[in-house]
């Protein structure tokens, strides 16, 4: 007794050739995927460093900076209260 005949043993045996291709390409895409997010974890990691390694290096320069923001502030602030201007009918 025969289940199938010829030609839809063919039309099987064809769909077992391209299911097996199309298994093997979505494997390939979701490697590509994959690797794809941990490349783009490890650009944004690389991106956080810098800018914090960045940070540390300037933070001292930048501590200057405000300083001498805040001294100049503090002058400016003695200078406007002070009792000669007020002699002096600024």
């Amino acid at each position: 007794m025969q289940f199938m005949d010829e030609e839809s043993k063919k039309v099987l045996q064809n769909m077992l050739e391209l299911t097996e291709e199309n298994s093997k390409m979505l494997h390939k895409i979701r490697g590509v995927q994959k690797r794809e997010a941990v490349w783009q974890t490890l650009k944004i990691l690389v991106i956080v460093a810098i800018a914090f390694g960045s940070f540390y290096y300037i933070e001292p320069y930048l501590n200057k900076v405000m300083d001498l923001y805040n001294s100049v502030a503090g002058i400016e602030e003695k200078m406007s209260n002070n009792p000669l201007k007020s002699l002096l009918g600024n």
